[in-house]
């Protein structure tokens, strides 16, 4: 699932056409995925589940219930993932309500991690066994730090370098992937060669959005906002700051388009030569070509490098709470829908892309060729991307909010409204106060 609107930064992230694949294991304790294999007699079972956006389930369900005539699925889609939240809270805080299954982002379930008494620990279902069709650090984002499970991994968005070909050419610069990739190897060179490109097509920025840049360099850190006991250290974190230098740096020198992510003026750039580059996610070349149409066909193109190593913008998991009065049955049919051969149908059906290595073996993923960006083999190129995540930053409880407000001062300098100094310093004192409030208040 691509990242929600609640949790975009600044105009937040998004709800859009997805590019990826959703992930998992198989029925709870069992190494079986074939919904036949499992018991079809037995009481008349009703199992909930609650999404957002788009999970491509439906015939996921129907296929679960033919093979279990004994259980019904009814899904409780959710029209905003603002709704979704907002429900999953309540009910949480009131102690009913809840579905079997809550679907969660992978940019919030943060803030569950901080309530894991409220889910089923999945290890009792068979997590363990199951943990390795992942990858690792899917699996590391819905455990807590002594070991509980929560969520089956769904879909990931692990992230490249998209760019224009036809403004590469005009600046001489390399506009082979291979070549490219050998440009972006860290985020020092990444910026050194937006320079020169500057100079040599000062009409065109080198990026879309210095907020994006930040989200995607500041995903890379081991720590950024909190140490790994929940105590907000970004005041003194100095890789936090010299991520921030270099971003705003960026802003100074012009490489910065200086675009609201999802506006309607960001959405529009895409038919200009506003800017060269972005960070780009599997599910966001959908973006990309419903944004540029006719315009950027032929001109954009996806290097299979990410500066830094690797990096992820997206994706779900599926919780089962304590409230559930069926908990072994929900994680079963969370393990089933969350497992490779499902994830390869989910991928078939509506592109999220799989964050379960089997699937990579599969030759629709694996084989997959975007004709609009000049026919790069996108399947190949994101698992070698999902492939390079290696970090699994600590995320604590109020990390959200506390990027908004780091988002947000970051906007003001990259729009000339406030100093890099003033920014920082106002942002501090802003998520200072944030970290003070416990979690629910």
């Amino acid at each position: 699932m691509r990242p929600s609107a609640r949790y975009r930064p600044i105009a937040g992230l998004l709800a859009c056409a997805a590019v990826l694949l959703v992930t998992a294991a198989c029925g709870g304790g069992s190494t079986s995925s074939d919904p036949s294999a499992a018991k079809t007699d037995g009481p008349k079972i009703e199992l909930t589940i609650a999404t957002f956006n788009e999970f491509g389930y439906d015939d996921l369900y129907t296929e679960y219930e033919a093979a279990h005539p004994n259980i019904t699925i009814v899904e409780q889609h959710a029209k905003t993932v603002d709704d979704h939240v907002k429900n999953l809270d309540a009910n949480l805080a009131s102690g009913t309500g809840l579905a079997d299954i809550e679907a969660m982002e992978v940019s919030w379930i943060y803030k569950y991690l901080a309530k894991a008494d409220k889910f089923v620990d999945l290890r009792q279902y068979g997590a363990n066994d199951l943990k390795d069709r992942w990858l690792d650090w899917k699996v590391a984002g819905a455990t807590t730090q002594d070991g509980r499970i929560i969520g089956y991994g769904t879909d990931i968005g692990p992230e490249a370098i998209c760019y224009r070909r036809d403004l590469f050419a005009k600046a001489k610069l390399p506009t082979d992937r291979a070549q490219v990739a050998k440009m972006f190897q860290d985020w020092p060179s990444y910026f050194a060669t937006g320079r020169k490109f500057k100079e040599r097509v000062p009409g065109s920025a080198w990026y879309d959005s210095a907020v994006l840049t930040w989200e995607a360099m500041r995903n890379q850190l081991i720590q950024a906002y909190y140490s790994n006991q929940d105590r907000f250290l970004a005041g003194e974190n100095p890789r936090l700051k010299s991520t921030w230098n270099q971003v705003v740096a960026g802003s100074k020198d012009g490489l910065s388009a200086g675009l609201v992510a999802w506006s309607d003026e960001w959405n529009a750039a895409f038919r200009t030569d506003k800017f060269a580059t972005m960070a780009c996610p599997g599910w966001l070349l959908g973006v990309i070509q419903d944004n540029a149409g006719s315009f950027g066909k032929g001109k954009w193109d996806v290097a299979d490098v990410f500066p830094g190593g690797g990096g992820n913008w997206g994706g779900s998991y599926l919780t089962v709470p304590i409230q559930s009065p069926q908990p072994e049955e929900a994680a079963k049919l969370a393990a089933w829908l969350t497992a490779p051969e499902q994830q390869v149908k989910v991928f078939k059906k509506i592109g999220s892309f799989p964050s379960t290595l089997d699937a990579y073996n599969d030759p629709q993923v694996k084989s997959q060729v975007n004709a609009y960006f000049n026919k790069a083999p996108v399947g190949q190129i994101f698992i070698d991307r999902a492939r390079n995540v290696i970090l699994k930053q600590h995320k604590g409880p109020r990390d959200g909010e506390i990027n908004q407000i780091f988002s947000a001062a970051l906007s003001r300098v990259d729009n000339g409204k406030q100093s890099p100094d003033a920014a920082w310093a106002q942002a501090l004192d802003e998520a200072e106060k944030v970290a003070d409030t416990r979690v629910g208040n």
